[in-house]
Parts: structure tokens; C-alpha cells; sequence
């Protein structure tokens, strides 16, 4: 089994820890995937009224979402990687976020994971794109739509930014494109709510 391949194989398990499942366990709180919409991420982690629980949910599936790429590029010189290799680390553990198979492949819509993923590729990125999703959330108040904004900018954002303040690589492109397609599907459910106009909003 080729370097390559392990790297792909752990960045899968390592986005399978379900932050929102674990913090849960270990605050004695009840499973997220058993009340509110059933999604294990912060949004319905924050519904039990434990906002420490949301904000250490949203740093674990985010800082996985790092960690594995951030570990890539790290040793991408080292076993002469190629940036397709990087791209399927890339979506390999926001795979594992989606369906994780510590939790029977019940996971989280990705937002955080993703968030993570990008700021590996660069932090610019990651920022700006951050920037869009807190820009709609604060001017909507509902989250789902700022994560749709903000996955549909994340490849424009990246394809723009070449030559000014990045080098775009074409592998880490369709990576970012996979992952806006795979977040789109997951949040279909939120695009009919705001396309019949009954998307929930922050309180």
C-alpha cells in the first residue's frame, strides 16, 4: 500500500471523529442525531442550550478538517506527493465528516470540516470565505443560507485568487468544487426550506 494511499485512508478516519457526537458523550448531553434536525454539528448541538458544547463542536470538526490537510502539505515533499494527492486527502476527511464510520455513517453537513479544509489550502481562502458566510448570517440571521454562500464562493474565491494572492493548483480546485457540490446535496433539505420561506433563523 502506497504512502498515497494511507494518507487518503487516515484523513477519512480522522474526519469520521464526530465532534458533535463526542462533546455530547463526554458533557453528558444527548445525542444530537436524536432531537432538532438530527444533524451532528454545532447549529443543532447549540439547541440543548450548551453553547460551550456548539463552540467546541464547531472547533473539533473544523481543526480536523485542518489537521489532515495541513498534515499533507506537510509531508507532501517529504513522499513527492503530487497536489492530486492533497485534493484527495482534502475530500477523503470531509467525506469522513459527512459519513463517518465510527457513527454508522450518520455525520454532520460538512460546514465546519470544509471551513478547516480550506484554511489548510490557505488561510486567505479560508478567511475570506468565512467572511461571506458571517457577512449573510448576520444580515439574515440564518445560518443554512450563509453556508450555501458561502460554498458556492469558496471555488470562485480560489480561482480569482490566483496569481494575486495565491498559486491555484487545478487538483486543489476540483477538491473545492466537490466539496461546494457535496454541500449543496447535503443541504437540500434547508434550500427547499428557504426556497417555501420557512428556514428557521438564529435567535
Amino acid at each position: 500500500m502506497t504512502t498515497a494511499v494511507i494518507a487518503v485512508i487516515l484523513a477519512y478516519l480522522i474526519g469520521s471523529l464526530s465532534f458533535a457526537v463526542i462533546v455530547s458523550r463526554i458533557m453528558g448531553l444527548t445525542d444530537p442525531r436524536s432531537y432538532g434536525s438530527g444533524n451532528p454539528g454545532a447549529t443543532n448541538v447549540l439547541r440543548s442550550g450548551r453553547k460551550a458544547a456548539a463552540a467546541l463542536t464547531l472547533l473539533g470538526d473544523a481543526l480536523k478538517g485542518w489537521v489532515a490537510v495541513w498534515l499533507a502539505l506537510l509531508l507532501q515533499t517529504r513522499f513527492g506527493w503530487t497536489d492530486t494527492v492533497i485534493a484527495l486527502v482534502a475530500i477523503a476527511v470531509f467525506i469522513g465528516h459527512l459519513y463517518p464510520v465510527f457513527f454508522r455513517f450518520k455525520g454532520g453537513k460538512g460546514v465546519a470540516t470544509a471551513l478547516g479544509v480550506l484554511l489548510a489550502i490557505q488561510p486567505l481562502l479560508g478567511l475570506l470565505v468565512l467572511l461571506s458566510w458571517v457577512v449573510v448570517v448576520g444580515l439574515s440571521r440564518m445560518s443554512s443560507l450563509g453556508a450555501l454562500v458561502a460554498a458556492v464562493l469558496a471555488p470562485v474565491i480560489y480561482v480569482l485568487g490566483d496569481g494575486r494572492w495565491w498559486t491555484e493548483s487545478k487538483p486543489l480546485t476540483y477538491a473545492i468544487v466537490v466539496m461546494t457540490l457535496l454541500l449543496l446535496y447535503r443541504h437540500h433539505s434547508n434550500i427547499r426550506n428557504l426556497m417555501s420561506g420557512t428556514e428557521s433563523k438564529l435567535k
